[in-house]
């Protein structure tokens, strides 16, 4: 059994996201170098062992690079019930030296090792620190088996490539529940004149069904309604990993600033941080990468605070934009115990939207 088939993403089917114009591929990509890979794990049916799950990598350097000229970072915290690890090293320090890796709860480990193995082969001596986010797949994949391996993880930055995006049933988002459908990996990129360009990356796995909202509209109470004749519905809290790369020059505080607007995009979907939801971000700044060994002063250019609100604006119209893509994308996933979670009805949400 293999991963359906990608549905049209929100925007091809008439859908807009404020007035920011989007990159070439309206993904995280059109950030210049940064590069994307998955590995979907989709197997098993029936009685079978069946797996659902996968890794996803965002690479914004070439891995060794990276380590020896880290990028400015930060992250925030919406709602804590999750993992981000190498987080602490990242606020401490101010910087990215490693990819960012995305996959299921229980492989966060053997993701990190896979991470490990790839800077040591690059040749990489020091302590290394590896940033790997998680969300809950279980209800589609028998995560007991720990399917993912240290060499997936490795094949993932392997495939890592510019250009579109694969979104919903992917990689690490092989498994995951959006707003009580098929969600998963998407995302959207902005380009703000004369600054540069900023990109989103988002692991969906949150929400509730009656929450639900687009274009401003609650469209899930609606839905919940014409599903209730039909199916259970599905509703578990869930969580978000938000990743934001933008080769704008910020630094580490702007940064920190930056990923926590990635938490109003998932508010204008309905997003409330539920109880037990990990709602955890990143953002990074491709600009202003110094030797790990410097010392001393340096000089680097840096965007002023008041020059900070179209970026804001970008993050929470780009995230807003790549939740719907997980959405409209994703078809229907049938996992382990049975456990079935159907595709977003797009064309009665378009319906909605129109009346």
């Amino acid at each position: 059994m293999s991963a359906p088939l990608p549905r049209p993403r929100a925007r091809a089917l008439g859908l807009a996201f404020g007035s920011l114009p989007t990159g070439l591929h309206n993904a995280i990509t059109d950030v210049p170098g940064v590069k994307v890979g998955h590995v979907t794990l989709f197997h098993g049916a029936g009685d079978e062992p069946i797996a659902r799950t996968g890794v996803t990598a965002i690479v914004p350097a070439d891995p060794g690079d990276l380590f020896a000229r880290p990028m400015p970072a930060g992250t925030a915290v919406l709602n804590g019930a999750g993992e981000l690890t190498g987080s602490v090293e990242v606020n401490e320090f101010g910087f990215l030296e490693t990819p960012i890796m995305l996959t299921g709860t229980s492989s966060v480990g053997r993701v990190a090792d896979g991470v490990v193995d790839e800077l040591f082969a690059a040749g990489v001596g020091e302590v290394v620190i590896p940033v790997v986010g998680e969300c809950d797949d279980s209800w589609l994949d028998d995560m007991r088996r720990r399917w993912v391996t240290a060499e997936h993880a490795r094949q993932a930055l392997a495939v890592a490539s510019d250009g579109p995006v694969a979104e919903g049933v992917v990689g690490a988002g092989t498994g995951m529940v959006t707003m009580g459908h098929k969600g998963g990996i998407g995302t959207s990129s902005r380009v703000i004149d004369g600054m540069g360009t900023v990109g989103v990356l988002l692991l969906c796995n949150f929400g509730s069904v009656e929450q639900l909202r687009m274009g401003g509209r609650l469209v899930g109470q609606q839905l919940l309604a014409d599903r209730r004749a039909a199916a259970p519905t599905l509703d578990r809290g869930g969580s978000c990993l938000g990743v934001v790369v933008t080769d704008i020059p910020l630094d580490a505080r702007q940064l920190q600033r930056v990923a926590r607007r990635v938490g109003l995009g998932l508010a204008r979907m309905g997003s409330v941080a539920h109880h037990g939801s990990g709602d955890i971000f990143i953002a990074a700044s491709t600009a202003n990468r110094l030797p790990r060994d410097v010392e001393g002063r340096v000089s680097i250019e840096l965007m002023g605070d008041g020059s900070l609100n179209d970026v804001f604006t970008a993050v929470v119209d780009a995230t807003e934009e790549a939740v719907t893509n997980a959405l409209f994308v994703a078809d229907i996933v049938q996992g382990v115990d049975g456990n079935v979670v159907p595709a977003l009805p797009v064309d009665r949400v378009l319906s909605l939207l129109g009346d």
